[in-house]
């Protein structure tokens, strides 16, 4: 969906359009879930659930389009991923989690869903060993599709720093993924 066309749904949810709610979730959040993935790994799903939970609450006070939609999305999900990041160095977890598969949100057959996963999680683990300001910057920039003055916003940094990062970010990456295809 568009920035125009996601800007109108989030208009329409804020009327009360529950239809419009779904597509905005539907839209922004696989994006999102990436975003968090890359910030947190495993811990994703449960930030994405508080998040969105933050998102409904305050979704009558948002002002903005599309674009402006998932930049405060992207800036909510940071946030609760710090907070996140907080509470566990205080209060360290001592178990290990059991790994949960989340259900799809596409249409796709099985095989494609295996490859597209696949793809994903390589993709963010190469992301993941990225310094964190480069790291932050591609899953802003490219992940969830925001320009550098809103990536900028998100991470409280100037846009030419966050464009830097980012190109930083995507040259370590090319040059990791050309390693690895000759080898």
């Amino acid at each position: 969906m568009g920035d125009s066309e996601l800007g109108d749904a989030v208009a329409r949810a804020q009327a009360g359009d529950h239809g419009a709610f779904g597509r905005v979730y539907r839209d922004v959040h696989p994006m999102l879930l990436g975003y968090l993935r890359g910030l947190i790994g495993d811990e994703a799903d449960d930030i994405a659930s508080e998040t969105w939970h933050d998102i409904v609450r305050d979704l009558g006070r948002f002002r903005g389009d599309g674009l402006s939609f998932r930049s405060w999305a992207a800036t909510i999900a940071r946030h609760r991923a710090l907070d996140h990041v907080r509470r566990v160095s205080v209060r360290p977890r001592t178990t290990e989690l059991d790994e949960r598969v989340a259900e799809p949100v596409s249409g796709w057959d099985s095989e494609g869903l295996a490859l597209e996963n696949l793809s994903t999680e390589r993709a963010l683990a190469l992301i993941a060993e990225l310094p964190q300001d480069q790291a932050e910057a591609v899953l802003l920039r490219v992940v969830l599709g925001l320009n550098g003055p809103m990536a900028a916003e998100v991470l409280g940094k100037r846009p030419g720093a966050v464009r830097t990062a980012a190109h930083r970010g995507l040259k370590r990456l090319s040059e990791r993924l050309s390693g690895a295809e000759e080898k």
